[in-house]
Order: C-alpha cells, then structure tokens, then sequence
C-alpha cells in the first residue's frame, strides 16, 4: 500500500497542482469539463492543462488526447469529469501514467448503496499511489493562489489578501451556504473543499494540510461520518497545539445508539455522544446549528484566541439586562462582576440613574461620548474577556452611534459582539459599511450573539486544561475476567483490585457458606443471586435485602434459588454474594464505553431507577481529571442533589470522581474491557467516600 494516497502531501497535490488533466472533455459548452477549463482560464492558470476526450478537433486551441495513456507522466491533478461507469478504468490509468491526484465528481457510489464499487476504485487508488478526492463531490477552491475546479459556474476569485477560514465538508450544498455567508460577512477565505464520498482523501488528510497552512487561520469542517476516528482526533489534536481553532459541525444527535450489552452505560453513551466527548477533548469546538456554524467561525477568524472569562454587556434597556442574565444562566455563561474601578469610572460618565453592574444598562439618555468611555471602561476591566453591545444603532444615527462605540474599542484586542436591535428595520448603509471594515463581528440577533458568545468562550475554557501526555500506569492484581458479561461478584473484585470500595462480604455457594459469611460482615446483609447469565437480578427476584439473622437468610437463600428458577429455568448459577448492608447515600451511576470508533468514554450521572427514567447524564474522556469529573457532575440537571439539600448533607462529589477516575484508567489500561456499568454507586457524605453497590464488567 502506498503512503503517497494519503496525507498532507497528497492534499498539496490536488490545492495547488502544476498541471491538470480534464478527463471526458466535451467541446458542448456548458459541459462540466467546458466549466473547468473556464475556471482555469478565468483564474489564469499557470501550469500544464491537459484535455482528454473522444473528440479529436482541438478545444479552445488545445489538442484533445484520446485517453489517459496519452497524458505525460507526473500530471499532478486529473479532474475526472465522467459518469460512474467510467471512473474505475480512468483511475487505473492514471495510476499507470503515475498521476498524482484525481478529484471524481461522479456520484453513484457508496451514497446509493454501490460501497463494493467505490471500494475497488478506492484500492485501485490508494495501491497505486493516487490521492482522490470524490467521489461524489463538486470540487474546491484555493482563493491563496485563486484556483477554482468547481463544478459550479465558473468565477474569480481574488487571491486571500490574509489568513483566512478554510471550510471542508462532505456535503457541497452546505459548503454553498457557508461560502456565500463568509462572502456577505466579508470574512476572508482561505479554502473551500467538497470532499464528497471520501473514497480517498478525507477529514483527517485535508486538517493535516491545514494546519501548516499559514493562509488559513481557522478550520471548519462539516462532517456526516468520520471515516478514521485515531487519525483525526491525532489531527485535531496537532491544531490544537498549533493553535489553529477547529470548528466542526457533526449531525447525528437522533440516531438510536447501538444496542449493548445490557448495560446502561452503552445505551446512554451512543455514537454521536463518544464521537463529542473525544473530539471535544482533542480541542473542537462543536456547534450543533448552522447560525451557530457561521457566527463562531466569523468570531474565531477575527479573534483566534477565545477568553475564558465572559463578557461585558452593554445596552440601553433595562429589560435586556434582564433577558440576558436569563438567557446567559441557561446558556452556562458567566456573566463577570464589574471590578470596582470601573464600576467607579462607570458613575462618572453616565447618568446617575443608570444600572451600574454587568450587564451594563446605559440607559436612553446617554450622551454618544459616553458610549466611548463606557466601552473602554468594559474592555479594559480585567474581569472581562470580551464585550457585547446590544443597542438600537439603526436609523439616520447608526453610523455615528457605532463610531463612538469603535473608537472606545481603539488599543484593546478583546472580541466584540454587535447587536443593533430592531429586527428587520432599515440600517444605514455607512453604518453597515463600517462595521464590515471593522473588527467587530456585526449582527442582527441578540439571541445568536449571545449563543456565539457562550460557545466561543466555553472553548476558551476548554483549551485551558491541560491534556493528560503521560499514559496511565497499569493496576496490579486484577482478577482475570472471561469473555462477555462478568458476574457481579467478580465484577465487584475488579473495582476492588482498582481501588474502588465495595460492600464487604463475598460469593457463597451453599446456605452453609453464606451463613458463615453473614457471621464475619455482620448481619443485616443483601443476598444476590449471581450468574453471567443473570442480566437482571432484581425482575428475577434474585435480590433480598435487609436478612436481619441466620434463620432468615437460610429462608431468604431457599426464596432466591426458587425465585431465580421461576424466572429462568434451567439456569445455573455461580451462587449468591452475601454482603454487609452499605450506608445510606445518593445513588450515583459511573460506567465507561469502548466504542468500537472512537475508543473509550467515561460516564457519570444520576443513578438507581432515576438513571432510565431521566438519563441525566455527563460523558467525559476516560482521561480527564478529577476536577473536570467534578465540573461534570456540576452541570447534571440534579446537581442540586450533590449538595446540602432537604436535609441530606452534601455528598463526597471528590470521592466520586476519584471513583470515575479509576474506571478511566481500567479502560485506559485493560483493552479486553468494552463496558463497565457501576449502578449504583453510592455516594457517602462529604469526607465518607463511596461504595459500588452494583457492577457490570463486558469484555469483548
């Protein structure tokens, strides 16, 4: 197999060739390949252009070769402008004439159910040496060189006068909506790429490209499938040290995870959820709209390095100071106090009966100089990452009005969000000219500004912690574990050997032992059925709890047996676990997923019943801290929970972390183990740690 298919290498190849090959030619104008060489003139291509057709009257002036054997060795790009049928013959030879790159237009393919037939033609490519771009793509745009080989009306394209966003993305029409929303933003374009199919090259290959590509300070990318999941994140993970932003957009949120292995962790953790919470961790940002696709990758091209703290707000309404405080809350954005300099700078500027706090109402009857003094003030509090306005700039005083708000901005490098209100209502055309020219990021939508905010600086905070570079080091003594579900009992002696606490008591096999087993823990004790097979113990009333004395668990011993046999006959079980009652807590679930893609993820929530009933639920890496386990378990919906609250004291959140942290590291360390579903653990008062009250282990 050929490395030369692949990589940053073979990305340059087909962005910036020295000579092209059309491929199926036609002199019919308005041709695909008419459109191409449209392009290449328009944009005023300097290499070798090649044509390749049936025809044998030259085109434009241009001799017509009669196939791909007559091509000289070496072209850099052949642009395949030929229906399905046609493509794996055109691809064989261009291995054979030793073409570096091919981008195949043709759909029909994997995206009609024909997966063998674009298998082979990708083979073909990848053993031969030949990047491919396709199918099913309508091109790219290269506006550093200003090189087009789209299959869209040909135009031209001015070369990208600074770094700039590049797009990439697997569907042509969402790159179409995203080109014409940079064009009208006037935010600088370094590429445009429809990667289609992914036959060859795909994600992966072009963000390598990218992120050593100094014409391109901001990576976005539209994703329906992630073909290499290791090479990506590894990708993802060298912007994030380049400090390049990578903005990805991944739809999939309603796709039903796989069924798994009878655990809980499975079902919750899914797909898409794995897909998130690795690609997050190797520095993504992750929009889920198309508002909020355009609105970050117009903030993060103007103003690449994100704030952790939040912003400033300004407006003129005492009503929007409420409506964002609300709005801000439900978003998970802070809102910083203002310092007490600026508070004090603040009441010398503006009228006395203004709100002096953040967010900022200036009130109506502010004078326009102090709109200047009140932005410089926000700005240069250092409370403040960056600063919104939102304010009723439209009408004959927009332009003015906006010019005292840029001239406080003079000397600062903070972000700034501009909202004027009004909805639809006419804006003065000086006033929108300004804004395009300024560094501000310009917006009808308060609500969209707000949710651009709140993700841009999330992201700030996310690229402050630190990753994990050191591998976790193995535990010592684990119990070795037979394929598929593990019973409890030796589910329970894995966390054990990990580090986390489980009830005291044991596996007994006879009445006799567990009597035994009771006298060492002390009675009461939980009696519970165990077997692999027995996937759920308490429907097969093959739980007792609370057994108070010896007579009792004899009869409780004879009950499950009986209880269990009803339930699944002819089921033969290991015995029954005798273990000494825990102390009372909040049940808490912990589990972790190897997904067969994306590796393994941590999971923390509410747990017992609650856990099917609510799915409330936080998905982490299996390598996060311990303090951003807490930050997790802080953002479930009952996090109320973890606190002093109706009279139950605050439970050991440290000790629940440490207890996810373990699994981390078992998942980290052990590769045979697919899932692990701790449900309940119970979490003690403060200082008092936790039990795993329940254990699920699944191996492959």
């Amino acid at each position: 197999m050929s490395e030369a298919a692949r990589g940053s290498q073979a990305v340059a190849r087909v962005l910036r060739p020295r000579s092209v090959a059309i491929v199926g030619m036609s002199s019919r104008p308005g041709s695909t390949g008419q459109i191409i060489l449209d392009g290449l003139k328009l944009n005023d291509f300097k290499g070798d252009i090649y044509l390749v057709g049936r025809g044998a009257e030259p085109i434009d002036g241009r001799a017509v070769l009669p196939g791909v054997a007559a091509l000289p060795e070496g072209v850099d790009l052949a642009v395949l402008t030929l229906p399905a049928g046609a493509v794996r013959e055109a691809v064989a030879a261009c291995v054979r004439r030793r073409v570096g790159a091919a981008l195949v237009f043709a759909a029909g393919f994997a995206e009609i159910g024909d997966r063998a037939g674009q298998d082979e033609v990708s083979t073909i490519a990848r053993e031969g040496g030949l990047a491919i771009v396709g199918p099913n793509c309508i091109g790219f745009t290269n506006n550093v060189v200003g090189l087009t080989i789209h299959l869209i009306s040909p135009r031209r394209f001015e070369k990208a006068a600074k770094p700039g966003v590049a797009f990439v993305g697997q569907s042509g029409g969402m790159l179409g909506h995203m080109q014409r929303a940079a064009d009208s933003r006037g935010m600088p374009l370094s590429y445009v790429v429809s990667t289609g199919n992914e036959a060859g090259l795909d994600l992966a290959d072009f963000t390598d490209y990218l992120v050593e590509d100094a014409a391109t300070r901001v990576i976005v990318l539209y994703a329906e499938q992630i073909r290499r999941p290791g090479e990506f994140l590894a990708a993802c993970r060298r912007a994030r040290a380049a400090g390049k932003p990578l903005v990805l957009m991944h739809p999939g949120h309603g796709t039903r995870a796989r069924s798994a292995a009878q655990s809980h962790t499975g079902a919750l953790v899914g797909d898409h959820g794995a897909m998130r919470t690795r690609v997050e961790h190797a520095g993504v940002l992750l929009v889920d709209t198309l508002d909020e696709l355009v609105d970050v990758s117009e903030l993060l091209v103007k103003y690449p390095s994100p704030p952790a703290a939040g912003p400033a707000v300004l407006t003129a309404s005492g009503a929007f100071v409420a409506l964002t405080t609300d709005f801000a809350e439900r978003l998970d954005l802070d809102i910083p106090p203002l310092s007490p300099h600026t508070e004090a700078l603040l009441k010398e500027v503006l009228p006395p009966f203004g709100t002096y706090g953040n967010p900022l109402d200036v009130t109506a009857g502010v004078s326009p100089e102090a709109l200047t003094d009140a932005t410089k003030a926000l700005l240069d509090d250092p409370n403040m990452g960056s600063l919104f306005i939102s304010y009723p700039i439209d009408g004959k005083f927009g332009a003015r009005t906006l010019q005292k708000f840029l001239k406080g901005m003079e000397g600062s490098d903070k972000p700034v969000v501009v909202a004027a209100l009004g909805d639809t209502s006419p804006l003065d055309p000086e006033m929108l000219k300004a804004a395009k020219e300024s560094r501000v990021v310009f917006s009808r939508s308060s609500d969209r500004c707000l949710r651009a905010i709140a993700l841009y600086t999330a992201y700030g905070r996310a690229l402050t912690r630190p990753g994990n570079t050191v591998p976790p080091a193995p535990f010592k003594g684990l119990p070795a574990l037979g394929k598929g579900s593990q019973p409890e009992w030796l589910g329970k002696q894995l966390l054990s050997a990990a580090g986390i606490r489980v009830p005291e008591g044991g596996l007994a096999r006879s009445a006799d032992e567990a009597v035994a087993m009771a006298a060492r823990v002390g009675y009461p004790v939980a009696l519970k059925a165990q077997g692999a097979a027995l996937t759920h113990k308490t429907e097969a009333g093959g739980v007792i709890l609370g057994v108070s004395d010896e007579a009792a668990l004899r009869h409780a011993w004879r009950q499950l047996m009986d209880n269990v046999a009803r339930a699944q006959p002819g089921l033969v079980l290991d015995g029954a676990l005798v273990e000494a009652m825990a102390p009372r807590g909040l049940e808490l679930m912990v589990g972790a997923k190897r997904d067969a893609a994306w590796g393994p993820v941590l999971l923390v929530g509410l747990g017992g019943i609650w856990v099917e009933a609510l799915g409330d639920v936080q998905l982490v890496p299996p390598d996060a801290s311990e303090q951003t386990i807490i930050a997790a378990l802080m953002r479930l919906r009952s996090a109320k929970l973890l606190q002093a609250f109706r009279g139950a004291p605050a439970v050991d959140v440290e000790a629940v972390a440490h207890a996810a942290s373990l699994l981390g590291r078992l998942m980290l360390t052990v590769p045979e183990i697919v899932e692990v579903d701790v449900n309940p653990l119970v979490a003690h008062a403060r200082g008092q740690g936790v039990t795993a009250l329940d254990a699920l282990i699944v191996t492959a």
